[in-house]
Formats: structure tokens, C-alpha cells, sequence
């Protein structure tokens, strides 16, 4: 048994251990993080979906941006759209699972506001149609996939994608790179110097 706890141990190393050393990814989520920045300081909000493990790491990271992460600051605007069962279950039975984020986008959403569609395999058909619609009203889209990015790639403004088939090592991967992007976009918003502060706190 010890040796599957180092063998999946290691596997979670390797994983990070490639998007540690891929600049593409550090790219794509410092751009990220700018624009949900400039979105939220012109008072837009980020939308945050996704199915399962990424269903979590959506309301998990909604909540770092509404309470906070490690640093004491005014609450920041976001709303994941995994969390109202009546609305989640009324459009499930009145349209369809594939519409879940879609019709929420079309409710909530504004010109400007910012949607991160999260999906290990980047073909979550939800999410698919969550972004086509979010890029006709104009609202930046910014997707968190693994699997080479799926169809999720050609509709994101911005796409983090973690170098792994591995649905587990994916996840694992995309929360650390979620804590990383909530930290860009405080330091962007309220200043370079947010992170520098002697301020963490434990949680």
C-alpha cells in the first residue's frame, strides 16, 4: 500500500512539476488575472462553472475572492454557478443539464463581466455552451482544462491547460493554479505590492 501512496505521490509531483516549467501556463494566468482585475475594479463580477471535482474548485474558489484567501482586503465579486439547486435542477428538468450554465450566464451575466469555465477534459458540453454564449454578450472568457484542452481550447479567450490526461493529477494541478490566479488578480487590483506585506494569515 505504500507503495501506491509514492507512486501517486510522485505522479502528482510530475504533473506539477510540468506546469511549473511551462510558460505558457504562467502567461495564461497572469493575463487572466489582469483582466478579471480591470473587470472587477469597472465593477463586473467573475462567473465561475464547472461539473463534479470542478464544481468544488468553482464554489472553493468563489469563496477565496468573496471572504479572502491569506490576506485581510475588501471582499471581491464573483458568484459560482454550481450552488443554487433549485435553479441547477429547474433548468435540468425544464431545458436540459447541458443548458445549466448557459441559462445562468444569460440571467446574471453582463458586458464585460469575466466567465471561467473549469473542465478537466475541456469537452464539458455545458461549459462549451456556457463560453459560446458568454463570448456573444461580450463577457471574457478564461478556461481551466487538461487533455490538450478539448473543444473548451478554440472558445476561450484564455486557456490554462495542465499537460496530463490524468482527471485527478488535472484537478490537483488546477486548484494550485485557482489559489495562484486569485493572488494575480489581489495584486493587480489592489496594488504589486498586496503580496509582499508581511499580512498572511492561516485559514
Amino acid at each position: 500500500m505504500k507503495d501506491l501512496i509514492r507512486r501517486q505521490l510522485a505522479q502528482s509531483v510530475a504533473t506539477m512539476s510540468a506546469v511549473l516549467a511551462d510558460d505558457t501556463i504562467h502567461d495564461a494566468v497572469l493575463e487572466a488575472g489582469k483582466i478579471t482585475a480591470s473587470a472587477m475594479k469597472a465593477n463586473k463580477k467573475l462567473m465561475v462553472c464547472g461539473n463534479g471535482g470542478s464544481a468544488a474548485d468553482a464554489q472553493h474558489l468563489v469563496a477565496e475572492f468573496v471572504s479572502r484567501l491569506t490576506v485581510d482586503r475588501p471582499a471581491l465579486r464573483a458568484i459560482a454557478l454550481t450552488t443554487d439547486t433549485s435553479i441547477l435542477t429547474a433548468i435540468g428538468n425544464d431545458y436540459s443539464y447541458d443548458n445549466v450554465f448557459e441559462r445562468q450566464v444569460e440571467a446574471l451575466g453582463l458586458e464585460g463581466d469575466v466567465l471561467l469555465a473549469i473542465s478537466t477534459s475541456g469537452n464539458s458540453k455545458n461549459c462549451i455552451k456556457a463560453l459560446k454564449l458568454a463570448k456573444k454578450m461580450n463577457i471574457h472568457t478564461i478556461a481551466y482544462t487538461g487533455n490538450k484542452g478539448g473543444a473548451m481550447a478554440e472558445l476561450a479567450d484564455i486557456n490554462v491547460i495542465i499537460p496530463s490526461s490524468v482527471t485527478m493529477n488535472i484537478q490537483e494541478s488546477h486548484l494550485a493554479l485557482e489559489h495562484i490566479f486569485c493572488m494575480v488578480v489581489e495584486s493587480f487590483y489592489f496594488g504589486e505590492d498586496f503580496y509582499k506585506k508581511p499580512q498572511h494569515l492561516a485559514e
